[in-house]
């Protein structure tokens, strides 16, 4: 039997196909109507319209039952895998506008790791976003924060103090008592904890940075509150170059408690008596970001630390 001509009106749609995978599926014209939640009429219009926009027949109308031509079912055939590539297709489209596909290039600085916060809270956040690609890399803040304002990178893991540029915010997500540094054959490396006040004397180590970013501002604030202006002749490129050079004697350093995991033969780590100062580990992003993904990861670590933000 010919199927009639296709009017010039008619459109091919997806519904088609989905009415006519019901119709074979179901066997039945009165279960795929149901199952579709249209009438049975309807339906049974749908299926010529479909038979016409083809040009051929799909049913073989001589037999009760639905039975399809050789052509329906290799439409039938075809047609369960456009609509299972569409519907994947808009699944994933739809995970991309809720942020939970896509990529996110995050920065951190060498201490963050030491403090467990980059593990917990990427981790935590794979968890609940499988789907999202996560990129590292290790990068001096300042540059961080540059990256971030210029849309090259979209998260970053910072020790603040440091200047922020226009259009990035910052939230801190992590205190820490400060501890001080001393070789071992130190006269006060045996004892656990230390007044700062007592180190004095003592020439301090901090990393190259500017004198208000970063651990050489908790340096020089550290010791100003202890009573002093602190000697310091030597740097170090990160906190690993810098206990090595405390190690051999050339110092002593301040630093985030996290640090001490760093135990490098010849350091021993004190804690500081009557030290109010810490260092901070705070998150960097845009104050406006396009990025679905992106939004879902800030507000992740919204949720994860606010009980740091409100104690702030």
């Amino acid at each position: 039997m010919a199927a009639p001509k296709t009017p010039r009106a008619a459109q091919f749609e997806l519904r088609h196909l989905r009415y006519f995978i019901a119709l074979v599926e179901e066997r039945n014209f009165e279960r795929a109507a149901i199952r579709l939640g249209i009438a049975q009429p309807g339906l049974s219009q749908q299926i010529r319209n479909l038979e016409t926009l083809v040009g051929l027949p799909l049913l073989d109308r001589r037999k009760r039952a639905v039975q399809l031509t050789p052509s329906g079912q290799m439409l039938f055939d075809e047609a369960r895998k456009i609509v299972a590539q569409t519907d994947a297709a808009l699944a994933q489209l739809r995970r991309v506008g809720r942020g939970q596909t896509g990529k996110i290039s995050i920065g951190y600085v060498a201490s963050v790791a030491y403090a467990g916060v980059l593990t917990e809270s990427l981790s935590s956040f794979r968890n609940a976003f499988p789907d999202i690609e996560l990129q590292l890399v290790e990068m001096e803040m300042r540059m961080q924060l540059n990256k971030i304002a210029e849309g090259e990178l979209d998260f970053g893991y910072i020790r603040p103090p440091v200047s922020v540029p226009a259009g990035v915010v910052t939230m801190t997500v992590l205190r820490e008592p400060l501890v001080v540094a001393l070789p071992e054959n130190h006269p006060l490396a045996s004892v656990e904890e230390v007044d700062l006040a007592a180190l004095s004397a003592e020439t301090f180590i901090t990393p190259r940075q500017p004198a208000d970013v970063g651990f050489h501002f908790n340096t020089l604030d550290a010791c100003q509150a202890a009573g002093f202006e602190p000697n310091i002749s030597a740097t170090g490129r990160d906190f690993t170059t810098i206990a090595s050079m405390v190690a051999v004697g050339l110092g002593a350093a301040v630093g985030p408690q996290s640090l001490s995991c760093l135990q490098l033969p010849g350091v021993r780590y004190l804690q500081l008596l009557r030290n109010r100062v810490s260092s901070d580990l705070a998150v960097a992003y845009r104050k406006t970001e396009g990025s679905a993904a992106v939004r879902a990861f800030i507000a992740h670590q919204r949720a994860k630390y606010a009980q740091v933000r409100q104690e702030e």
